[in-house]
C-alpha cells in the first residue's frame, strides 16, 4: 500500500523522482510500470495492475451513458504508461504537467492503491480544506468503522 507525503522537484524535461518508499512498494507488490492520468486538478499514478482493474470496470459500464463517455474522454484518454527509469524517475508528458500545474515544486502523496502528484501550491490549498473537513467528520468516519 502507498502511504506518505513527499516534497520533490520536477526538472525542466518533466522527469520526476519517485520516492524510494513508493518504489519499494512497486517492486514488491507490482512491477516498475506506472500509468499516469489527470483527475481532480492533479495527476493520479497507478501501478499497471491496478490500472488494468480500472479499465476493466470502465469497459463493463454502459458505453452510451454520457457520464461514462465523459469519464473515458477525460480520465482514460489522458492515461500514459510511464515506466520508472534506472535513476528512479518517470517522465511526465507536457500535457499532463500542464493540466496539473507542475512547474517545479511537487508533492507526491501515497493514496493506498495509487499515487497522487500535485503542484505544491495546489496541494497546500487542497490539504488545508481537507484538514478542516476531517475535523467535522467524526461521526461519518465512525459509521464507516474507522
Amino acid at each position: 500500500m502507498f502511504r506518505g507525503r513527499f516534497e520533490y522537484t520536477i526538472d525542466s524535461k518533466g522527469r520526476l523522482s519517485i520516492p524510494a518508499k513508493l518504489r519499494e512498494v512497486l517492486a514488491t507488490r507490482y512491477d516498475e510500470r506506472l500509468v499516469v492520468t489527470n483527475f481532480d486538478n492533479c495527476l493520479w499514478a497507478y501501478p499497471f495492475a491496478e490500472w488494468t482493474k480500472i479499465e476493466e470496470k470502465v469497459a463493463s459500464l454502459p458505453q452510451f451513458m454520457e457520464e461514462v463517455k465523459a469519464l473515458q474522454r477525460v480520465f482514460i484518454s489522458a492515461a500514459v504508461e510511464c515506466p520508472i527509469d534506472k535513476a528512479g524517475r518517470i517522465l511526465i508528458p507536457p500535457t499532463l504537467r500542464l493540466y496539473a500545474g507542475l512547474e517545479r515544486d511537487v508533492i507526491i502523496v501515497g493514496m493506498i492503491t495509487k499515487i497522487e502528484i500535485w503542484s505544491k501550491e495546489r496541494w497546500n490549498s487542497v490539504f488545508s480544506k481537507a484538514l478542516a473537513a476531517v475535523s467535522s467528520m467524526g461521526d461519518k468516519l465512525s459509521s464507516l468503522g474507522l
